[in-house]
Protein backbone atom coordinates (compact mmCIF):
# COMPACT_ATOMS: atom_id res chain seq x y z
CA UNK A 1 0.00 0.00 0.00
CA UNK A 2 2.39 2.66 -1.38
CA UNK A 3 1.95 6.43 -0.05
CA UNK A 4 1.75 9.17 -2.85
CA UNK A 5 3.75 12.22 -1.60
CA UNK A 6 1.37 15.14 -1.35
CA UNK A 7 4.21 17.84 -0.22
CA UNK A 8 7.13 17.28 2.01
CA UNK A 9 4.33 17.13 5.10
CA UNK A 10 1.72 15.33 3.54
CA UNK A 11 1.20 11.73 2.39
CA UNK A 12 -1.71 10.38 0.83
CA UNK A 13 -2.65 6.20 1.04
CA UNK A 14 -4.96 4.26 -0.48
CA UNK A 15 -7.43 2.25 1.26
CA UNK A 16 -8.67 -1.26 -0.37
CA UNK A 17 -11.03 -3.62 1.63
CA UNK A 18 -9.40 -6.38 3.15
CA UNK A 19 -6.08 -4.47 3.85
CA UNK A 20 -5.28 -2.61 7.39
CA UNK A 21 -3.07 0.24 7.93
CA UNK A 22 -1.93 1.83 11.29
CA UNK A 23 -1.13 5.28 12.42
CA UNK A 24 -0.57 7.88 14.83
CA UNK A 25 -3.23 8.79 16.57
CA UNK A 26 -4.34 12.36 15.67
CA UNK A 27 -2.62 12.02 12.25
CA UNK A 28 -5.03 12.39 9.77
CA UNK A 29 -5.63 15.10 8.34
CA UNK A 30 -8.41 14.43 5.51
CA UNK A 31 -10.07 11.98 3.56
CA UNK A 32 -12.50 10.61 0.99
CA UNK A 33 -15.00 7.21 1.08
CA UNK A 34 -15.95 4.84 3.55
CA UNK A 35 -12.77 5.11 5.87
CA UNK A 36 -12.92 3.96 9.13
CA UNK A 37 -10.55 4.84 12.20
CA UNK A 38 -10.45 2.28 15.40
CA UNK A 39 -7.89 3.11 18.40
CA UNK A 40 -5.45 0.26 18.66
CA UNK A 41 -4.95 -1.19 22.13
CA UNK A 42 -3.49 -4.36 20.86
CA UNK A 43 0.10 -3.19 19.89
CA UNK A 44 -0.78 -2.94 16.31
CA UNK A 45 0.93 -6.08 13.87
CA UNK A 46 3.11 -7.38 16.45
CA UNK A 47 0.29 -7.83 19.45
CA UNK A 48 0.43 -7.64 22.66
CA UNK A 49 3.64 -8.38 23.86
CA UNK A 50 4.30 -5.81 21.60
CA UNK A 51 2.44 -3.25 23.19
CA UNK A 52 3.73 -4.58 26.34
CA UNK A 53 7.22 -3.70 25.75
CA UNK A 54 6.89 -0.18 24.71
CA UNK A 55 4.44 0.29 28.10
CA UNK A 56 7.03 -1.23 30.29
CA UNK A 57 9.33 1.88 29.59
CA UNK A 58 6.74 4.40 28.46
CA UNK A 59 7.11 4.23 25.33
CA UNK A 60 4.23 3.58 23.99
CA UNK A 61 2.81 5.30 20.71
CA UNK A 62 -1.14 5.48 20.71
CA UNK A 63 -2.01 3.74 16.80
CA UNK A 64 -5.17 3.61 15.07
CA UNK A 65 -5.96 1.16 13.16
CA UNK A 66 -7.27 2.30 9.29
CA UNK A 67 -9.59 0.20 7.20
CA UNK A 68 -12.43 0.99 4.39
CA UNK A 69 -12.41 1.95 1.24
CA UNK A 70 -11.50 5.51 -0.20
CA UNK A 71 -7.92 7.88 0.52
CA UNK A 72 -6.38 9.26 3.72
CA UNK A 73 -4.26 12.35 4.00
CA UNK A 74 -1.62 12.29 6.63
CA UNK A 75 0.46 14.79 8.43
CA UNK A 76 1.54 15.74 11.97
CA UNK A 77 2.86 18.43 13.77
CA UNK A 78 4.09 20.00 10.32
CA UNK A 79 7.40 17.88 10.33
CA UNK A 80 8.78 16.73 7.46
CA UNK A 81 8.03 13.14 6.22
CA UNK A 82 9.97 10.39 5.12
CA UNK A 83 8.74 7.52 3.39
CA UNK A 84 10.50 4.07 3.67
CA UNK A 85 9.94 0.68 0.99
CA UNK A 86 10.48 -2.32 2.78
CA UNK A 87 11.33 -4.91 0.67
CA UNK A 88 11.58 -7.98 3.55
CA UNK A 89 14.37 -5.80 5.40
CA UNK A 90 13.67 -4.72 8.93
CA UNK A 91 13.14 -1.02 9.95
CA UNK A 92 14.80 0.39 13.45
CA UNK A 93 12.80 3.57 14.08
CA UNK A 94 12.07 5.33 17.31
CA UNK A 95 8.22 4.76 18.26
CA UNK A 96 7.22 8.64 18.12
CA UNK A 97 8.61 8.84 14.53
CA UNK A 98 5.77 6.84 12.71
CA UNK A 99 3.42 8.54 11.17
CA UNK A 100 1.60 5.41 9.12
CA UNK A 101 2.42 2.33 7.77
CA UNK A 102 1.19 -0.61 5.94
CA UNK A 103 -0.61 -3.63 8.21
CA UNK A 104 0.97 -6.31 6.27
CA UNK A 105 4.23 -5.11 8.26
CA UNK A 106 5.16 -7.67 11.54
CA UNK A 107 5.58 -4.66 14.29
CA UNK A 108 7.83 -5.34 17.38
CA UNK A 109 9.91 -4.11 19.57
CA UNK A 110 13.85 -4.53 20.31
CA UNK A 111 15.53 -3.64 23.90
CA UNK A 112 18.98 -1.26 23.00
CA UNK A 113 20.60 -2.89 25.64
CA UNK A 114 20.49 -5.84 23.15
CA UNK A 115 22.92 -3.51 20.86
CA UNK A 116 26.12 -2.62 22.75
CA UNK A 117 25.30 -4.20 25.97
CA UNK A 118 25.15 -1.47 28.69
CA UNK A 119 26.13 1.26 26.39
CA UNK A 120 22.90 0.98 24.42
CA UNK A 121 20.88 1.45 27.84
CA UNK A 122 23.09 4.57 28.43
CA UNK A 123 22.05 5.50 25.30
CA UNK A 124 18.52 6.00 26.06
CA UNK A 125 18.92 7.63 29.08
CA UNK A 126 21.79 10.38 28.26
CA UNK A 127 20.11 11.20 24.68
CA UNK A 128 16.77 11.11 25.74
CA UNK A 129 15.82 8.40 22.86
CA UNK A 130 14.04 5.37 23.81
CA UNK A 131 15.39 2.07 25.63
CA UNK A 132 12.89 0.50 23.31
CA UNK A 133 13.17 0.78 19.57
CA UNK A 134 10.05 -0.13 17.33
CA UNK A 135 10.88 -2.61 14.91
CA UNK A 136 9.16 -3.32 11.40
CA UNK A 137 9.66 -5.93 8.89
CA UNK A 138 8.35 -7.38 5.84
CA UNK A 139 7.13 -6.13 2.63
CA UNK A 140 5.28 -2.71 2.63
CA UNK A 141 5.66 1.22 2.81
CA UNK A 142 6.30 3.33 6.37
CA UNK A 143 6.07 7.27 6.62
CA UNK A 144 8.07 8.82 9.50
CA UNK A 145 8.68 12.17 10.63
CA UNK A 146 11.61 14.79 11.18
CA UNK A 147 12.41 18.15 11.55
CA UNK A 148 14.15 19.96 8.73
CA UNK A 149 13.81 16.83 5.93
CA UNK A 150 15.64 13.26 5.80
CA UNK A 151 18.62 12.74 4.05
CA UNK A 152 19.77 8.85 3.59
CA UNK A 153 23.44 7.75 4.55
CA UNK A 154 25.02 4.50 3.46
CA UNK A 155 26.78 2.25 6.08
CA UNK A 156 29.13 0.08 4.64
CA UNK A 157 31.54 -2.63 6.30
CA UNK A 158 34.59 -0.51 7.40
CA UNK A 159 32.80 2.67 7.20
CA UNK A 160 31.02 3.06 10.30
CA UNK A 161 28.82 6.42 10.66
CA UNK A 162 28.81 8.64 13.30
CA UNK A 163 25.35 10.67 14.01
CA UNK A 164 24.28 13.20 16.60
CA UNK A 165 22.06 10.62 18.38
CA UNK A 166 19.47 13.99 18.70
CA UNK A 167 19.49 13.77 14.29
CA UNK A 168 19.01 10.13 13.76
CA UNK A 169 15.46 9.06 13.14
CA UNK A 170 16.15 5.10 11.72
CA UNK A 171 17.92 2.92 10.00
CA UNK A 172 17.98 -0.61 8.48
CA UNK A 173 19.73 -3.43 7.11
CA UNK A 174 22.32 -5.63 9.12
CA UNK A 175 23.55 -2.80 11.33
CA UNK A 176 25.30 -2.20 15.20
CA UNK A 177 25.02 0.71 16.71
CA UNK A 178 27.20 2.12 20.55
CA UNK A 179 27.17 4.92 22.43
CA UNK A 180 30.59 6.72 21.47
CA UNK A 181 31.70 9.96 23.16
CA UNK A 182 34.06 12.51 21.59
CA UNK A 183 35.15 14.41 24.16
CA UNK A 184 36.91 13.67 27.51
CA UNK A 185 34.42 13.97 30.38
CA UNK A 186 35.73 17.44 31.62
CA UNK A 187 34.17 18.71 28.59
CA UNK A 188 30.99 17.21 28.83
CA UNK A 189 30.19 18.88 32.32
CA UNK A 190 28.80 22.30 32.83
CA UNK A 191 28.82 23.51 29.19
CA UNK A 192 29.91 21.15 27.33
CA UNK A 193 28.86 20.09 23.63
CA UNK A 194 25.36 18.31 23.10
CA UNK A 195 27.79 16.38 20.43
CA UNK A 196 30.20 15.19 23.43
CA UNK A 197 28.00 11.65 22.57
CA UNK A 198 27.98 10.21 19.09
CA UNK A 199 25.73 7.08 17.90
CA UNK A 200 28.07 5.50 16.23
CA UNK A 201 26.17 2.64 13.46
CA UNK A 202 28.60 -0.11 11.49
CA UNK A 203 28.16 -2.86 9.59
CA UNK A 204 25.78 -2.97 6.33
CA UNK A 205 22.78 -0.41 5.68
CA UNK A 206 21.21 2.62 5.77
CA UNK A 207 20.51 5.53 8.58
CA UNK A 208 17.97 7.98 8.03
CA UNK A 209 19.63 11.44 9.60
CA UNK A 210 17.55 14.40 10.00
CA UNK A 211 18.75 18.13 9.66
CA UNK A 212 18.04 19.36 13.15
CA UNK A 213 18.77 18.05 16.51
CA UNK A 214 15.24 18.65 17.60
CA UNK A 215 13.31 15.80 18.70
CA UNK A 216 9.32 15.69 17.91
Amino acid sequence: MPFREINTRMVEATIVPGQKMFSQRGAMLAYKGAVSFTPNMAGGQGGLMSMIGRRVADEATPLMTVEGTGTVMFGHGGHHIQVVDLAGDTLYVEADRLLAFDGTLEQGTMFMGSQGGVMGMVRGQVTGQGLFTTTLKGHGAVAVMAHGGVIELPIAPGRAVHVDPQAYVAHRGDVRNKLSTALGWRDMVGRGSGEAFQLELSGSGVVYVQASEEKL
